[in-house]
């Protein structure tokens, strides 16, 4: 029989220890499966929202609950790290000659930090439940490399609510928040899930620059900056490349419109998550110019790393093409025999588009 005392006494301690190890939100859901959420997802994936990520399909059975993962599992610790960023997302959208980079990319891989805190906290609770008497705890962490529905945890967990773009929502971290997960097999109560408060603001579905949401709450993929500029790998749809503006990996408009983000305190941010220098406004000539060496050095460290330089150069040259500057021309050029044909593609798109720019402006 469980010690109900100690489990709540453990509870709250948990709290302060996340705390400690640098989370900003932490909460306990449950690990049963929501038929709800299920039917959300299997809804999604049968529309074929998920594009060309077939591993959310693949492993559907485990995305459906904790338990679906790994059937011991008692409670969820779902955590959040703030990653909130002290300038304006969209302060370069006006700046064509630089690269925008979603404020999450723009300092250290978020798996590496968040995977070592919750590591950290994983071990203190083992350590917390043999000292208190509840017997040898099971643990497993996760921060976005399995089929873990961390969103959906973090709301009925109570760190926020899935707003209308689909993304977590706090009330006093704003979209800021990246999310990990320790599934336990303590049998922790459940904190209040998250209540939505999103109301009549539709801010994040009008700022989409591809109208990705079909409807509030629901995402698709396969028109979402994000997914195009990072998971997509071949030529990116003409119909989408202009709407990319400058936008080379990831997209954060639909977060940084967000009011609740005015509650956001950057004093939560962890240091590992500031913007690096050269990252924060990168010219792109110069990412123009990467080759494999190049972007394995610029980007070590960074969760950029993982596209490739292909895919990287790609996006830069439909950034190219938009931005009308006819003296990357020469640079884009250089790109037209490139070995990868994606590569090479993106730079003809480009060399029209600026060669267009150029008569206009002449006439």
């Amino acid at each position: 029989m469980v010690n109900a005392a100690e489990i709540a006494s453990l509870h709250r301690d948990l709290a302060a220890e996340a705390r400690r190890l640098g989370f900003a939100a932490c909460g306990i859901a449950p690990a049963g499966e929501d038929p709800l959420r299920a039917k959300r997802l299997e809804q999604w994936l049968g529309e074929g929202n998920h594009g060309s990520m077939d591993w959310m399909e693949t492993r559907l059975e485990h995305r459906r609950s904790p338990q679906g993962l790994w059937g011991e599992a008692q409670s969820v610790m779902a955590l959040g790290m703030s990653y909130a960023p002290s300038s304006d997302p969209m302060a370069l959208a006006e700046r064509p000659d630089r690269a925008r980079i979603s404020v999450y990319a723009q300092g250290k891989d978020y798996h590496d930090t968040v995977k070592k805190a919750l590591k950290a906290l994983a071990r203190w609770l083992v350590e917390q439940a043999e000292r208190r008497g509840l017997g040898e705890a099971g643990v497993k962490v996760f921060v976005d490399t399995a089929p873990v529905m961390e969103k959906p945890l973090g709301a009925a967990a109570g760190l926020g609510w899935q707003g209308k773009h689909t993304n977590l929502v706090s009330r006093d971290h704003g979209s800021w928040l990246f999310l990990g997960a320790i599934y336990t097999t303590l049998p922790f109560t459940p904190d209040p899930a998250g209540e939505d408060r999103c109301g009549t603001c539709t801010a994040c579905q009008d700022a989409c620059p591809t109208q990705a949401f079909p409807a509030p709450y629901r995402l698709d993929a396969r028109r979402c900056i994000s997914y195009l500029t990072i998971e997509h790998k071949g030529p990116v749809p003409l119909e989408f490349r202009k709407a990319l503006g400058n936008r080379i990996y990831g997209c954060d408009d639909c977060l940084a419109v967000c009011p609740w983000n005015k509650f956001a305190d950057t004093a939560h941010t962890m240091q590992a998550f500031l913007p690096r220098a050269e990252l924060a406004a990168p010219r792109l000539a110069e990412l123009l110019a990467l080759d494999d060496a190049g972007f394995r050095a610029l980007f070590s460290g960074s969760p950029i790393k993982r596209i490739g330089r292909d895919r990287f150069v790609r996006n830069c040259l439909y950034a190219a093409g938009n931005s009308g500057d006819v003296r990357l021309l020469h640079m884009v050029e250089q790109l037209l025999t490139d070995p990868d044909p994606v590569v090479a593609d993106a730079a003809q798109w480009a060399s029209t588009e600026l060669v267009h720019a150029e008569a206009q402006r002449r006439k």
